[in-house]
């Protein structure tokens, strides 16, 4: 299965993207030709308009990547608005600085080496905006602290909620069976917030977003 569109939604829909960032569109070729999960840039464009109607001062992103969303979220924010980026891998941290520099958005995005299970108990500065990005086994402990650290009012935005359409599929493959376990474990307990106005949206690979009440 393939996210939540027919593919000639999906078809429809791309003819309307007007991505004209040379950098960006690089970023979307490297990451799918070597298999290095991203935001779908449908999400990434609706995480952008967020930015722009929110207008956080301090974003917390967990899971950078290469940067590709953190370099969308850094091209909306206001002058003095912050992401701070958490990622494990060394070899992904590479690239995400490279391409942080050659964005110019340097200034604003500050990428953070280390594993968030570890690093978010010792943080106690307030988020206006959260995205949570990571390891499908993890989301449940990330959740957990990420709503401490988010303001009231402030959104909580986490991707693969729908996890390729297998979340709401009754034929899983063997090697998702887990992973597919565990997202609709999450989606239980995201959905049943009481301190979040939550919704799962059926963008890219399914958004949850929560705003904290």
């Amino acid at each position: 299965m393939n996210r939540s569109l027919f593919p000639s939604q999906k078809n429809y829909l791309q003819k309307f993207n007007k991505e004209e960032d040379s950098l960006v569109l690089e970023m979307e070729k490297f990451a799918a030709e070597h298999k290095i999960p991203i935001l779908y840039p449908e999400a990434a464009l609706f995480l952008e308009q967020l930015i722009l109607l929110t207008r956080p001062k301090r974003v917390l992103e967990i899971g950078t990547a290469i940067a590709y969303s953190s370099i969308r979220m850094a091209r909306q924010l206001r002058k003095k608005g912050i992401i701070q980026t958490i990622e494990k891998s060394e070899d992904n941290i590479k690239l995400a600085a490279e391409y942080v520099k050659r964005s110019g958005y340097d200034d604003k995005i500050e990428i953070i080496k280390g594993d968030a299970i570890d690093l978010l108990p010792a943080m106690n500065k307030k988020y206006d905006l959260i995205f949570l990005d990571a390891d499908k086994e993890d989301y449940k402990r990330l959740f957990e602290y990420c709503i401490i650290l988010l303001k009231k009012g402030g959104i909580i935005f986490i991707d693969n909620l729908l996890w390729h359409g297998y979340a709401a599929s009754k034929e899983v493959p063997k090697e998702y069976k887990t992973s597919t376990k565990l997202i609709r474990e999450f989606n239980k307990l995201f959905t049943s917030q009481a301190n979040l106005k939550t919704s799962v949206l059926p963008i890219g690979d399914g958004i949850g977003l929560g705003i904290k009440i």
